[in-house]
């Protein structure tokens, strides 16, 4: 896949047109409208043809693990909306300790079925519903750092009870990117069939979480796809916000980490549940990211712009950086309905204007691997 880099706007470009509604499915060269959180998670939930097709194909129910978390929400949302779309009557049931009234009514809008439950308790484990499809969205990154082993626990030891508890079940394990070591960054990033080289405990824990996955999927014929996600952007969170927020307050922008990829989240959710169809023994591995390596200070450049803001930087642009090819899942799946540069100027214009945010930064500047 050729590398991409991102780069400013032309001075005096003219103003793109606008779409009134489903940002999710904007054509390139037209600006998504995500003015308020309705419209993102509308933005969010909005399911693709393809998509849809292949809830349709897809037989028997859906249980999401960790709906509660970031992803969580705009997942089941979406899961939901396709599987009305289908036509199928399959039931979603949303997993979670649910630990705020706000995360559980945001699910029970979705109109999906809310399943209160500690998985790591093994009782409420062995009483969450059958399903024949099963998303693993549990994991634990913030605050590895002096909580290793607990760590371990969540993102190695806990997906092989899960495995154990849906033996049979098709399962989608969301991996990460950092599985992978630092690569130059004119490589085009990391292959699926690429050494692997996680550095840190999340990292190592995340490559121990797909280790056990293979295993049980070998032991139980439990087919899996393991999905290397790095890194997922909505305008309440991910890189481009981390960007933007630095730029609002004034701090400059480090550019040591220099390169990133990022996804939209929308397209992110849609692999990972396509990825059921093509769960296997031994597990489908899949890079799931965008397509370009972009320029952490030629992004920075663009957000400032559109806000207008004046950037300052700090650094210098280490030669490598966390990359991922994710040319296999582009053609699998097609391209991210959302182009960088719309997603630039939707986050610009969500964080000039106090939007929302999650408030979780995504550290992807770390290169030690201590979260």
């Amino acid at each position: 896949m050729a590398t991409a880099v991102a780069s400013a706007h032309d001075a005096g470009a003219q103003p793109r047109p606008r779409l009134r509604h489903s940002a999710a499915l904007a054509p390139n060269g037209l600006e998504p409208v995500m003015k308020t959180l309705h419209e993102l998670e509308e933005a969010l939930a909005a399911p693709s043809d393809g998509l849809i097709r292949d809830m349709r194909a897809l037989d028997g129910d859906l249980v999401v693990l960790g709906a509660g978390g970031k992803l969580g929400p705009s997942l089941v949302s979406l899961a939901v909306r396709a599987i009305e779309r289908a036509g199928t009557g399959a039931t979603v049931y949303a997993v979670s300790r649910y630990g705020s009234a706000a995360s559980r009514e945001a699910i029970e809008r979705t109109g999906a079925q809310i399943v209160s439950a500690d998985l790591s308790d093994d009782r409420a484990l062995d009483d969450l519903p059958d399903a024949a499809n099963v998303v693993f969205l549990v994991g634990a990154k913030f605050g590895s750092t002096g909580a290793e082993a607990a760590t371990w626990a969540t993102n190695a030891y806990l997906p092989g009870r899960v495995a154990q508890r849906y033996a049979g079940s098709r399962i989608a394990a969301l991996s990460t990117g950092n599985v992978y070591p630092l690569v130059p960054v004119a490589g085009g990033g990391s292959r699926e069939g690429d050494p692997l080289g996680p550095v840190g405990d999340y990292a190592m824990s995340c490559l121990g979480r797909e280790r056990v996955l293979t295993h049980l999927a070998g032991t139980t014929q439990t087919p899996a796809s393991l999905i290397r996600l790095n890194y997922a952007v909505e305008m309440r969170y991910g890189v481009l916000v981390d960007i933007a927020r630095e730029i609002m307050a004034g701090r400059p922008v480090d550019v040591t980490t220099g390169f990133a990829n990022v996804v939209w989240q929308g397209y992110a959710n849609e692999v990972v549940l396509r990825s059921l169809l093509h769960a296997d023994v031994p597990p489908f591995v899949l890079n799931l990211t965008g397509p370009e390596t972009i320029s952490i200070r030629q992004v920075a450049s663009q957000l400032a712009e559109r806000m207008g803001r004046e950037v300052e930087f700090t650094g210098e642009e280490a030669p490598t950086a966390l990359l991922a090819n994710a040319a296999r899942c582009h053609g699998m799946f097609g391209y991210p309905a959302l182009t960088l540069d719309q997603l630039i100027a939707a986050t610009a214009d969500w964080v000039a204007a106090g939007g929302e945010t999650l408030g979780k930064p995504t550290k992807f500047q770390q290169r030690d691997g201590k979260f």
